[in-house]
């Protein structure tokens, strides 16, 4: 029987949601620390997307509002795959998908403030169902992971504020261009912030100049367009044929897939003690519960896929 449509775009999704998933992997392998690591995979994308005549083409037809709008998202960015990434190097990758499947909690907190809408009870609700789990893994992981924890945290919550704000603005522009020029500010903003970050942020301080050795230019390059920009492609597509419910179910299942692949490929269930993998039990139920409060809506701004990866798709 033909494949239909549906069922391809379905395929493509998991497809999308396996890739990401892979990212925290790489950023286990990758021997560069969290910052450089960063600044290159961001600045590989835009070196990729800048030859794309219709990235230029859209950046001419950008209003310096607007402009200046995707540049203060890139910074956040920026800031969310450098407290990502720094969550894995200081704690490992399951810790750091973990941390950011809490991002749908902190929206249902921010989204209404941002969006400027009446916060729901059930969104309330939806947050305080997943504090058990939180204490689950805070209590399942080492000592000296905890950091690791907190800086994943962050990254959740920086998750939740730039995807909220891209809501507002994907829609007035060509999606890859947005990526671009937020992934161009980003770049530009790690820059800045290197000479800074071991007064502000010093667990995750390290020299921002770093040339990456064969093996580690070689993963860079797969985070970048096989973990990046291919599944933002496959997305966009696959995001014509299927609901916002749907997808967001299987997006949900990013950290289990980041988490069986780092004990596939890394072990790291040598790391954790049972309570750790129970609190994700109880933070990936509650987060799968989640789009039955949100089931009719569509996808209307799938475009913020480009840099917040699998995470508020739907609004």
């Amino acid at each position: 029987m033909p494949m239909t449509d549906t069922r391809k775009a379905l395929l493509q999704i998991h497809f999308c949601v396996l890739l990401w998933g892979i990212t925290a992997i790489l950023g286990k392998l990758i021997s560069l620390p969290a910052l450089p690591l960063v600044w290159w995979r961001m600045l590989l994308v835009v070196a990729m997307l800048a030859l794309l005549p219709r990235v230029w083409r859209g950046l001419r037809q950008l209003s310096p509002a607007l402009f200046a709008g995707y540049c203060g998202v890139g910074a956040l960015v920026a800031l969310h795959w450098l407290t990502f990434y720094g969550a894995v190097k200081l704690a490992n990758a399951s810790v750091a998908a973990t941390c950011i499947a809490l991002a749908p909690v902190f929206t249902a907190v921010i989204e209404p403030w941002v969006a400027k809408r009446p916060f729901q009870l059930r969104e309330l609700a939806f947050g305080i169902a997943v504090l058990p789990g939180v204490g689950l893994v805070v209590g399942g992981v080492p000592d000296g992971m905890r950091l690791g924890v907190l800086v994943g945290a962050m990254s959740a919550l920086l998750v939740a504020i730039f995807g909220s704000l891209n809501k507002r603005l994907v829609s007035h522009a060509d999606p890859l261009t947005v990526t671009a020029v937020e992934l161009g500010a980003g770049t530009v903003t790690l820059t800045l912030l290197a000479p800074l970050l071991p007064f502000l942020l010093p667990a995750l301080a390290s020299p921002l100049w770093v040339v990456p050795n064969l093996r580690d230019g070689m993963l860079l390059l797969a985070l970048a367009g096989v973990c990046t920009l291919l599944p933002f492609a496959l997305a966009l597509v696959a995001l014509r044929h299927l609901s916002a419910y749907t997808v967001q179910l299987v997006t949900n299942l990013e950290p289990v897939y980041a988490i069986l692949l780092a004990m596939v490929l890394l072990s790291e269930q040598r790391e954790l003690t049972p309570l750790f993998y129970a609190g994700v039990a109880i933070i990936v139920g509650a987060v799968f519960l989640h789009p039955l409060l949100n089931r009719r809506k569509k996808v209307q701004h799938p475009e913020i896929l480009g840099t917040a990866e699998a995470r508020n798709i739907a609004e």
